[in-house]
């Protein structure tokens, strides 16, 4: 795929940048150069490499599932300026 000079003005008008006429053959250049990238990149082999979430392994951290103690609603809203049957009492911002 190969990006010609109206492409570069059409997406330097979608990224709202202002591009003048002597900097569209530079940014066309390196936007060809990205996508010959990409191209390469699509050419590598993948089959049989399991989708990673970073690249160095990892092990999920997990914990028990287990109920807690928890009944301490009383001692979390104490210091709240304004409560309400343990709940906390913010003042209205949308009409």
């Amino acid at each position: 795929m190969s990006v010609d000079a109206k492409t570069v003005r059409r997406i330097a008008h979608l990224a709202r940048i202002a591009v003048t006429d002597d900097e569209v053959a530079p940014l066309q250049d390196e936007l060809n150069a990205i996508l010959s990238f990409v191209e390469q990149l699509d050419a590598v082999d993948v089959s049989g490499v399991e989708p990673m979430t970073s690249v160095t392994p990892m092990a999920m951290k997990s914990r028990e599932d287990v109920i807690t103690d928890g009944g301490h609603a009383r001692e979390i809203v104490f210091n709240a300026p304004l409560t309400e049957d343990n709940y906390f009492l913010v003042p209205k911002v949308v009409e």
